[in-house]
């Protein structure tokens, strides 16, 4: 395997390194500030303008939509292998990601959009959606049941003349906070009947439909994520035209799996870059602290800590780039393994390697003086993002077995 950047991807990836420098890292605490402004004045949940002034820099310097490859609409798109490199410096700041519009959920979404839409659904949504004009959420997650075995899912999607009716409750419904946000994916059961993995489908809701409500932002280790949000959704009554629905009756599983397999690697990709971060911070700080005598950089046990920091993040990298290079060449579902170790190996690193770095800053690093307490929110809930750990898990170990019949 050739581990070289392509050219393109060095080009991109040391423009990119450079807008981050000058552009998103400087304004990071600009971005908790007006966020706390919002919230002192009373509403969270509106378009935040450091993002906003950020976008139109990014789309003149040409780093918009890379995340998308095979698309006409999207000619810039790119490889899974050559995004890897930049999606991972997009990581090294949580909000990073949406300046470039490659941000999830929008980016699945889109993707989901792109493969499976109609070209009049495409025109209505994608179109706004890659110009960053609209937001969007996926609402698949819900209350009552053990979502991670999606079969389990109570929503019902019927068939009613030249309409669809959903009723159903949602939660862990991302991106549904930003006043923004013009379309839902919703999953949900078209039948009960028949096979378990064939009940499913995936149909387009716009967010101003009668019946779609939002009962509750949730919040996350005490953050809301405003004005991103996971809410909780009510879904009552819900109509919408059958023109709506994604790729047919049944086909849920098979969209998700198209969606979530370029969706989990992103958030491995983002992952590394936070932990690269995360270690950074760490051998500053313990170069700057002194304790019992001496800095805290010469004491054993941080070596220790940094030496397998570095060995961790750079085994998850390799196996990230393999992945991708998988995804590209063989197709996602002949890398589905290599994405499910993936997406168990990078949040764990990155929780690791974040809550060492919290360490060493001491109480600090429990506070919004520094990114670790923020970043380190982000790594745990993505062990249960796009499927939790165990799961995961049970899907590696199935594959392995089944090499030994």
């Amino acid at each position: 395997m050739d581990f070289d950047y392509s050219p393109r991807c060095s080009a991109l990836r040391e423009q990119l390194l450079a807008f981050m420098a000058e552009h998103v890292e400087p304004r990071e605490a600009d971005f908790h500030a007006e966020i706390q402004q919002n919230r002192e004045a009373g509403n969270p949940w509106r378009a935040l303008e450091v993002i906003e002034a950020l976008k139109p820099k990014a789309r003149e310097a040409g780093l918009w939509n890379l995340f998308l490859p095979h698309s006409s609409r999207v000619p810039e798109g790119l490889s899974n292998t050559d995004y890897a490199p930049l999606c991972e410096i997009m990581g090294r700041v949580p909000f990073a990601a949406e300046v470039f519009n490659c941000s999830a959920p929008d980016t699945g979404n889109m993707e989901t959009l792109e493969r499976y839409a109609s070209e009049e659904l495409k025109t209505r949504w994608l179109d706004p959606l890659l110009q960053g004009e609209i937001r969007s959420a996926f609402l698949m997650t819900e209350p009552d049941v053990a979502s991670s075995d999606a079969t389990n899912i109570q929503c019902r999607i019927e068939r009613d003349g030249d309409h669809y009716v959903l009723n159903g409750r949602k939660w862990w419904s991302s991106g549904l906070g930003d006043p923004r946000c013009a379309i839902l994916i919703v999953m949900g059961k078209t039948s009960v009947d028949g096979p378990r993995h064939a009940q499913q489908s995936m149909i387009l809701v716009p967010r101003d439909t009668a019946g779609v409500s939002v009962r509750r932002a949730l919040g996350m280790f005490g953050y809301d994520d405003a004005p991103h949000g996971h809410m909780e959704v009510g879904l009552d009554n819900v109509r919408v035209p059958a023109s709506n629905l994604l790729l047919g009756e049944g086909r849920g599983f098979e969209i998700a799996q198209g969606r979530l397999g370029p969706g989990r690697i992103h958030h491995c990709m983002r992952s590394i870059g936070m932990a690269e971060r995360a270690l950074e911070l760490m051998c500053r700080r313990l170069k700057a602290r002194v304790a019992f005598g001496k800095p805290l950089s010469e004491q054993s046990v941080w070596h220790e800590r940094i030496a397998e920091s570095r060995c961790l993040i750079d085994q998850a990298r390799l196996m990230t780039l393999k992945a991708a290079r998988m995804m590209d060449t063989v197709g996602n579902k002949a890398a589905r393994a290599e994405i499910a170790m993936i997406k168990v190996i990078a949040p764990n690193m990155a929780c690791r390697i974040i809550d060492w770095a919290m360490q060493a800053h001491g109480a600090g690093g429990m506070s919004d003086d520094f990114p670790l307490a923020y970043m380190y929110t982000w790594q745990r809930a993505l062990r249960f993002a796009d499927g939790p750990d165990e799961v995961h898990r049970s899907a590696i170990a199935k594959i392995e077995l089944g090499k030994h019949p």
